[in-house]
């Protein structure tokens, strides 16, 4: 093995060139309730021989897969990789073990350069503090959010239903089809949880119980034609919605002249305050007049 790669400061080039786009592909899960990037033994042993085309010059060549292994084993050894074992789906637990093997799987412990982490928090705090000054925003910036908030939220709901709809047609057919199979997999990172775009395989359930969906859904369908028509109706009633839905009157509680006075103190002026006592006098004089005559009853 080239001595060059028992130096720390040139595995630790080479890791950044590993970790980088042009490194071989890793792939996200859970080590100790923390997220991590693995790969696979085999596949860095792969990467090192052949020697791809964005290979950096100032690295010396690797001649064969016992040279790379050896590399590998250097990576372990300064702690830039970890040895893991794959204990459930989406969940890894470290291998006490510095000898590396092709069929095993290593977390990367190498971070890399953290200048990007650094700016992505700083624009997450900043982020935070906006939200928090959100009562303070210009009410113009206030109906923009809400009209982020609402189309993505029709954008989620719609999605579900496609996904919904286009898996139980080719249910009933005898196939599992669905589009974007993993994108609610909570163990799954951003990027994964959009990978693959679709997935199709033999649908496992039994032919009486698809036929028994078929025929109800007919009968729901054959129901809703035989009704008196009403389609204009429903477009007239799902363009009201969504007009109320974007301008906010289905979650109203209070008048127009509460929306327009809600930043203005809640303090009562000096003419509400004389009316006020005006009236407790007059209600004061009312009662005195009541209690006379019932004396005078007596």
């Amino acid at each position: 093995m080239n001595p060059f790669y028992t130096e720390s400061s040139n595995l630790l080039l080479l890791c950044s060139h590993l970790r980088s786009s042009s490194g071989p592909p890793s792939r996200e899960s859970v080590l100790l309730n923390k997220r991590v990037l693995y790969l696979k033994g085999e596949k860095l042993l792969t990467y090192l021989s052949d020697r791809p085309k964005k290979w950096p010059k100032k690295f010396p060549k690797i001649n064969d897969r016992l040279e790379a292994t050896e590399v590998a084993r250097q990576l372990l050894q300064h702690n830039l990789l970890l040895r893991a074992s794959k204990k459930e789906k989406g969940i890894l637990q470290p291998v006490q073990s510095k000898d590396f093997e092709e069929d095993g799987l290593y977390v990367w412990v190498y971070e890399g350069d953290q200048t990007m982490s650094n700016v992505l928090t700083a624009v997450l705090i900043l982020g935070f503090l906006a939200c928090v000054c959100f009562p303070i925003w210009p009410a113009v910036l206030k109906v923009w959010v809400w009209y982020l908030s609402v189309t993505l939220l029709l954008g989620i709901i719609g999605i579900c239903l496609v996904r919904g709809l286009v898996f139980v047609v080719f249910w009933i057919l005898g196939r599992d089809f669905w589009i974007l199979p993993n994108l609610f997999d909570e163990s799954l990172g951003v990027a994964e949880s959009f990978v693959p775009l679709y997935s199709f395989s033999k649908s496992s359930g039994s032919l009486l119980f698809r036929a028994t969906v078929l025929s109800l859904i007919a009968l729901s369908v054959h129901w809703a034609i035989s009704q008196p028509t009403e389609f204009d109706g429903m477009i007239s009633a799902q363009r009201d919605f969504l007009d109320d839905l974007y301008s906010g009157n289905l979650l109203s509680d209070m008048s127009q002249q509460g929306k327009e006075d809600i930043d203005k103190p809640r303090m009562k002026s000096l003419d509400d305050l004389l009316m006020e006592l005006d009236e407790s006098e007059e209600e004061e004089a009312g009662e005195s007049v009541i209690d006379h005559l019932m004396e005078e009853d007596e």
